[in-house]
């Protein structure tokens, strides 16, 4: 006998098995996990069974099933691995977890329910690895990115850092809405663009890099100006936008159209060395208005071109978006919503303000009546 086998039968000796038929009674009960490897898996699985391969188990279990109180049915594919997958866990302190014995070959063999999962191609668990080793992540989540639509209002200095790691990320369906052409001057901070594509829509431009970064990803260009006409239909066709604008009339029509379409918006901003980044959350969060009821003057309130930016600045911003945006999409952490992070790139420091909603706000104080949209000027009054 080897020793690999003297292994199993020590464990089968000190865990408890149950056949074939006793687990079919408890898949509405129990949380089955596939303990194969993945192409194992990804050849046929028992319904609903989470997937955790044995040489990650004992890392990622707790990320997957936090409750050691809660039935557990491991199967491999002949009950070896399982056998030793459950004493494993016992040791960890799980105490409902059974391993069954015959496996997914015997299961399939008794004509019991299996499928091929709707999960990953093989390609798609090379690029995505780090990811689906995340046990807040994993197959499940990545499937959510590669799911997700999210629309990023301008291709410019946040939206390019934004939009290159959501793409890179696996967001299925990434919006590009901007109306402007790559300028020489841009490319100092967007970095979606390069010197060749000078004069080019931006959005054209966006896509090409993104579809030659990761061929996964739907690039939607809505080579147009957000307005009050377009807004409520371009954005209802996402699930969050990341908003990248750089003047205050966009800033103001993201944040209405969102109450129309109880969309989130993860907002970013820039200027000179400091950069903000907070998450909009209609209805259940304090919304843009909430913190600026009115717009500054414009004298105040310099675009880029006039004041200037650090070229990585936005890159500093975008990112922490695009990373809230993910957040979103997955339901994990704590997002910025009712908090504005603020980044001084000169003291390389980051403090967070708390903020509240206005009970009075003309935005969000009555959810039956959001905000009539309409288009403002650069001092955001409404243009004639």
């Amino acid at each position: 006998m080897s020793d690999y086998q003297r292994l199993v039968d020590q464990a089968r000796s000190e865990i408890d098995e149950i056949d074939v038929g006793t687990a079919r009674e408890l898949l509405e009960k129990a949380t089955f996990i596939d303990v194969r490897e993945s192409d194992e898996h990804s050849q046929g699985a028992i319904p609903g069974a989470r997937f955790l391969s044995r040489g990650l188990l004992e890392r990622d279990i707790a990320g997957v099933v936090p409750d050691k109180d809660e039935q557990l049915v491991l199967y491999c594919s002949g009950g070896s691995r399982s056998a030793l997958a459950t004493e494993s866990l016992r040791r960890m302190g799980y105490s409902n977890v059974v391993s069954m014995s015959g496996g997914f070959d015997r299961w399939k063999a008794e004509g019991l329910p299996w499928g091929a999962p709707g999960g990953l191609t093989a390609d798609q668990r090379t690029r995505y690895a780090r990811h689906v080793r995340l046990p807040e992540v994993g197959e499940a989540g990545q499937l959510e990115l590669l799911n997700a639509r999210v629309l990023l209002v301008g291709a410019g200095g946040l939206g390019s850092p934004a939009a290159l790691y959501l793409a890179a990320a696996g967001v299925g369906t990434l919006g590009v809405v901007d109306d402007d052409i790559v300028d020489a001057s841009n490319l100092q901070r967007q970095v979606l663009h390069n010197i060749d594509r000078i004069g080019m829509a931006k959005v054209e431009s966006a896509r090409e890099t993104l579809l030659a970064l990761n061929p996964d990803v739907k690039v939607v260009a809505h080579k147009e100006r957000l307005t009050a006409r377009n807004a409520l239909e371009i954005i209802g066709a996402y699930d969050v936008v990341v908003d990248g604008g750089d003047n205050f009339p966009t800033r103001y029509l993201v944040n209405d159209a969102s109450m129309h379409l109880d969309v989130p918006v993860v907002h970013g901003s820039i200027f000179r060395f400091e950069g903000q980044v907070s998450v909009f959350k209609p209805h259940d969060s304090p919304c843009y208005r909430c913190v600026h009821p009115l717009p500054p003057p414009p004298e105040l309130a310099p675009s880029c071109a006039d004041a200037g930016v650090l070229g990585v600045l936005p890159g500093v911003v975008g990112s922490i978006q695009a990373m809230e945006a993910i957040k979103l999409v997955l339901g994990l952490g704590e997002t910025l919503d009712g908090r504005i992070l603020v980044y001084d790139a000169l003291e390389q420091d980051f403090l967070t303000v708390g903020v509240s909603r206005d009970p009075s706000c003309a935005a969000c104080s009555d959810p039956a009546s959001p905000p009539a949209l309409v288009d403002y000027d650069d001092s955001c009054r409404p243009a004639d």
